[in-house]
């Protein structure tokens, strides 16, 4: 990605220095949050890209993009194991529901405070004390894990009243076995705050490999603990045939998984050099003044978290309404669709845009140290063109083969065909999302390059209360069945009012945004890819007269798949779109004999 980004600088003509940017606040102090909107156990790459490896260090970023990578493909392996096991009913609902509340209580009491202050606090203690941060380091692990053990017994203790806050109409059996799941996962806290603070010192030595492998061992983990439930209690059970004990399996495994995870993590640490000697003189640590640094941040993290929050509950109370109408459980109406679609969609992003990020930082920190408008601005154009030729196509595939591909992917197991193709149109509602999505992630990486966290955390607030109104209007008007299918609108428009009121200020702030030669771009990819579109939309229905849903599901992905992409990149290379011919040049040139 640095290669392309160096093609693009060359060939585009230099700007006219426009210097006076300005810079609230060092922006060394803060350090990017990443999304902050992923519940569960779906990992956030960007927080660990953000701390880019020391310049001209090119392996330790090969080994971070191939690690996100392995990471995001075994995340997605795992969502589509665990959804095989329990189905996409109330079983299912009530496993996501409890899967997801460690990670939002951690991200909410400590995650955020780690992710987004501690290590660059640390990495300036490292370099101005005269033992090299060596007592800092030791104050934090010991503050933390005290922290943490009081939080997961807490929290242990509290399940019953989270899973009200959560899932608030879960009754009967299914908020038995909610509470269960709950109370077991819940002993995650512990092992997932080791594994971020072994993560963020890690990171101040400059070693990044272990952060993005480590998960891969936590998802293969949970994957065998998932079939092996599968194979223990048989496809089709629900939260009134399943036992205890069945349950219990499942919810171990998948906390043994995560921590294997922390023991990869600190393992690494110690290999690095780390020896922690437990250390409460906390007075004069500096502690206070790094968490009131991230004031601002954190008001961010609060509000996307009461957006995951009310989505969650929405979410979970209309699976329940839409069972009750019934009079029996109903595929697809709950939780586990709109999660399991949210993460399909964030794949794109987080293989992508990741990258483009993780290349442009150093060069956007390097201009903002210049004061160079014209260079930041032109940082912001090139990173979301170049992202955008990859992803308005993937954007555009979701549509055309969300539903299929939902049913060659996750109509297995206990997951009915039915619930996959739910799966498929919350994907295709998602899809229009990927690009707002993604622009607005681009300009928070922006303001935090420039020091200024108070932006995006001021922003967050409109966003979110549309986010919320949204949601609770689909709750009250809209068919209990139907409301995970409006879901991500509710969750685009976040990024829509976040992405529109981040660009207005930047506007101003760069001197323009180069608007005309982005909107120019977004046409022509768009145009490019419309006879992909079209192509792939007749392979679909014409294979769907196929006999046997799932054959024709893989045919359909198959020859739509390879056939429009083919059809996309012909008609990119005719338009002239210098946007994807970048790519093509690389691959190219590392073909073998090529270069």
């Amino acid at each position: 990605m640095p290669e392309i980004l160096d093609a693009v600088e060359r060939a585009e003509p230099p700007t006219d220095p426009e210097l006076g940017l300005t810079i609230r606040h060092d922006p060394a102090d803060v350090h990017d949050p990443g999304t902050a909107d992923r519940p569960g156990s779906e990992e956030d790459e960007i927080g660990t890209a953000a701390q880019r490896p020391p310049p001209g260090v090119a392996h330790s970023s090969a080994v971070m993009a191939i690690g996100t990578v392995f990471s995001r493909a075994t995340g997605f392996l795992r969502t589509v194991t665990i959804t095989a096991a329990l189905g996409t009913a109330l079983l299912g609902d009530a496993y996501r529901a409890a899967e997801m509340i460690p990670y939002t209580v951690y991200e909410l009491l400590l995650g955020g405070l780690l992710a987004s202050v501690f290590v660059p606090f640390l990495v300036k203690r490292r370099k101005r004390d005269e033992d090299g941060g060596d007592a800092t380091e030791q104050r934090l692990l010991t503050a933390v894990l005290l922290a943490l053990l009081v939080l997961t017994v807490a929290a242990v203790l509290s399940a019953d009243w989270l899973i009200t806050l959560y899932a608030g109409e879960y009754e009967g059996r299914q908020r038995d076995v909610a509470v269960l799941l709950t109370r077991l996962l819940l002993i995650q806290i512990f092992f997932i705050g080791v594994s971020g603070v072994s993560s963020t010192m890690l990171n101040v030595r400059h070693r990044f490999g272990a952060a993005m492998w480590a998960p891969v061992a936590n998802n293969l983990i949970t994957m065998a603990a998932a079939l092996f439930y599968l194979w223990l209690a048989g496809a089709g059970r629900t939260a009134e045939t399943v036992t205890d004990g069945q349950l219990t399996v499942l919810a171990l495994g998948s906390a043994f998984g995560t921590i294997v995870q922390s023991l990869i993590l600190a393992w690494t640490l110690w290999t690095a050099g780390f020896r922690w000697r437990p250390r409460l003189d906390l007075r004069g640590s500096g502690f206070g003044e790094a968490a009131r640094t991230a004031g601002w941040m954190m008001v961010y993290v609060v509000v996307v978290q009461a957006g995951v929050l009310v989505t969650t509950n929405v979410a979970t109370r209309a699976g329940d309404r839409a069972a009750e109408a019934a009079g029996h459980p109903v595929e697809g109406s709950g939780l586990t669709v709109y999660q399991t679609a949210l993460v399909v969609f964030q794949l794109p992003y987080a293989v992508i845009a990741v990258s483009v990020i993780t290349a442009l930082l150093p060069r956007m920190s390097s201009h903002v140290a210049e004061g160079r408008k014209d260079l930041v601005r032109a940082d912001l154009s090139r990173g979301f063109r170049l992202a955008s030729a990859l992803l308005v196509p993937l954007s555009l595939g979701m549509l055309a083969f969300g539903v299929p591909g939902a049913v060659a992917i996750f109509s297995h197991g206990s997951t009915t065909p039915d619930g996959a193709r739910r799966i498929g149109l919350i994907l295709m509602v998602f899809a229009v999302m990927v690009l707002p999505f993604t622009f607005h992630q681009l300009l928070m990486r922006v303001f935090y390059a420039l020091g200024d966290s108070r932006t995006p955390g001021l922003i967050a607030v409109p966003a979110g209360i549309a986010q919320v109104v949204i949601a609770f209007l689909l709750l009250a008007f809209v068919p209990a069945r139907q409301v995970v299918l409006g879901l991500p609108l509710s969750y685009g428009v976040f990024y829509l009012v976040g992405g529109l009121g981040a660009a207005l200020v930047l506007r101003r702030r760069l001197g323009g945004m180069d608007g005309r030669r982005i909107l120019r771009t977004l046409i022509r990819l768009h145009l490019a890819a419309l006879p992909a579109l079209v192509f792939a939309a007749a392979t679909v229905l014409a294979i769907s007269q196929v006999p046997g849903e799932l054959l024709s599901a893989i045919l359909a992905l198959l020859i739509g798949g390879i056939g429009g992409g083919l059809i996309y990149i012909l008609t990119a290379r005719l338009m002239k779109i210098v946007e994807l011919a970048y790519f093509y040049d690389l691959v190219r040139a590392r073909l073998p004999g090529r270069g």
